[in-house]
C-alpha cells in the first residue's frame, strides 16, 4: 500500500525510541522508502545502526559529517518526504517546535518541511498533563495531524496517558493519509457542532452538556478527506485545525443565521451541534435576584435548524442529522429521519455507557433514507468520525 512512498522518520530522546525498530519494518514490509532522522538524545534509546541497517539508508543526526565535511541537507531531506513523521515527540521537541527554536538537524527539516507532518508525542504523565505541554499539543493540533499517546503504565511506573502509540497503529495513521487524504477534494462540508446557550439574563443561560468534540471531530476529519470545512460551533472551549472555516456562535438564532448564509454552498451538511429546542420568550437586561418565590420563566420554541435545511436542501447536496434518544431509539430516530428529509442520521443513546455529552468515546448506529441500518462498537469519537465519514462518502458515489 505503500510502495514507492518516501517516508521521513524523525526520531526524538524518548523511551518509547526503542519501538521504531518496529515500526521501520513494519514500513520497508508495505514497500516504503524510509529515512531516519535522530536527535543526539535519542542514541540513548536505540541506535543508529539498527535504524541504518533497518531502512537500508544512512541515519542522519548532525548537519554534518565530521569525517568527509559532507553537509546533511535538511532543505533535500524536507522535499524528498511523502509524509514526515515524528516518533516519538518528546515534550522538549514540541515545545521547540511550537517556539521556532531549531538547533538541530531535525528540527531544521521541520521547518522546512513541505510534506504533511504525522506527531506521536510521548511522555510521562505528568509530563503529558502539564499545562505547558497540553497548551503546545493543542497549538500543533491546528497545523498537524496528532496521534494522541495512550494510557498504561509508563517506564516512571506511573499509570496514565504518555505512552507513545504502537508501531502498528501509528501505521494505520500513515496509510490512512495516503489511502484516503483526498477523497473529498473539492467538496464542501458544513458542520455545526456544540450546545447553544439560550440567555435568561445577563449571566444565566439554558443549555446542555455538549462540548463539541463529535463536532469537531468530524471537522477534522472532513479536512483530512481533502474537504473545504466550515464549522459553525457553539460555545467550546475545543481548539480547531487553523484551515477550517470557524464560525462562533452562541444561541440557536445565531446558529441559524450561519447555518442558513453558508449552507447553499455545501455539498455536505453534517448537522450534529445540540440546539437548545426553547429558549427564554423574554430575557432580563438585569440579573435576575434571588427570591423565596418560585421563578417562572417562560420559554419559546427555537427555530428548527436541521428542518429549515431539510425543506430547501437541493438534490445534488447531502443532508446528514444526529438524534440522541433516551427511549425508543431506532424508531425515534427513523422519524426523525423522514420528517426532517434527510439522507441519512446518526443515533446515540444515552443509555449506552461512554456515549453522549462529554465523554471522549460515542456508540453509534447509522441509518439511511433506505433504511439500511448500521450499528458500531463503542469507539472514539475520532474513529466515530471515521465511520460516519465512510458512510457519506459511500452516499456520494
Amino acid at each position: 500500500m505503500l510502495s514507492g512512498k518516501n517516508i521521513l522518520l524523525g526520531v526524538t530522546g524518548g523511551i518509547s525510541a526503542y519501538k521504531i525498530a518496529s515500526f521501520v519494518r513494519l514500513l520497508k514490509k508495505e514497500g516504503a522508502l524510509v529515512k531516519i532522522i535522530m536527535t543526539p538524545s535519542s542514541f540513548d534509546f536505540i541506535t543508529p545502526l539498527t535504524l541504518s541497517t533497518l531502512s537500508n539508508n544512512p541515519v542522519y543526526s548532525s548537519f554534518s559529517d565530521a569525517n568527509s565535511g559532507e553537509w546533511n541537507s535538511h532543505v533535500e531531506l524536507a522535499l524528498w518526504a511523502d509524509l514526515f513523521v515524528i516518533a516519538p515527540a518528546t515534550a522538549n521537541t514540541i515545545a521547540k517546535m511550537v517556539s521556532g527554536v531549531c538547533d538541530n538537524l531535525l528540527l531544521a527539516t521541520y521547518f522546512s518541511a513541505k510534506s504533511d507532518v504525522l506527531i506521536a508525542p510521548a511522555m510521562d504523565l505528568d509530563m503529558f498533563l502539564h499545562p505547558v505541554t497540553t497548551a503546545n499539543i493543542s497549538k500543533l493540533k491546528k497545523l498537524h495531524h496528532i496521534i494522541n499517546p495512550t494510557h498504561g503504565e509508563l517506564a516512571s511506573g506511573l499509570i496514565g496517558e504518555g505512552r507513545m502509540e504502537e508501531p502498528e497503529e501509528i501505521l494505520k495513521h500513515v496509510k490512512d493519509y495516503f489511502t484516503v487524504s483526498k477523497s473529498l477534494s473539492k467538496k464542501k462540508i458544513l458542520i455545526t457542532a456544540g450546545p447553544t446557550h439560550e440567555k435568561i439574563d445577563p449571566v444565566r443561560f439554558i443549555g446542555n452538556n455538549s462540548s463539541g468534540k463529535m463536532g469537531v471531530e468530524l471537522a477534522e476529519r472532513a479536512l483530512k478527506l481533502g474537504a473545504e470545512v466550515t464549522l459553525v460551533i457553539g460555545p467550546s472551549e475545543i481548539n480547531t485545525n487553523s484551515a477550517i472555516k470557524r464560525i462562533d456562535v452562541v444561541s440557536a438564532e445565531e446558529m441559524y443565521h450561519a447555518v442558513h448564509h453558508y449552507v447553499n454552498d455545501a455539498d455536505v451538511i453534517i448537522m450534529s451541534a445540540a440546539v437548545a429546542d426553547y429558549t427564554p420568550a423574554n430575557t432580563s437586561q438585569s440579573k435576575l435576584k434571588k427570591k423565596d418565590s418560585v421563578l417562572e420563566i417562560a420559554l419559546k420554541p427555537t427555530k428548527d435548524i436541521l428542518k429549515s435545511v431539510g425543506e430547501l436542501k437541493k438534490e445534488n447536496q447531502l443532508l446528514i442529522g444526529f438524534a440522541l434518544e433516551t427511549d425508543n431509539e431506532l424508531s425515534n430516530a427513523k422519524d426523525k429521519l423522514k420528517r426532517k428529509k434527510l439522507d441519512a442520521i446518526v443515533l446515540n443513546s444515552l443509555n449506552d455507557k461512554g456515549a453522549g455529552f462529554a465523554v471522549p468515546t460515542n456508540k453509534i448506529t447509522i441509518i439511511d433514507k433506505n433504511n439500511k441500518t448500521e450499528e458500531f462498537e463503542l469507539k472514539s469519537k475520532a474513529e466515530v468520525a471515521v465511520d460516519i465519514f465512510n458512510k457519506i462518502i459511500s452516499l456520494l458515489q
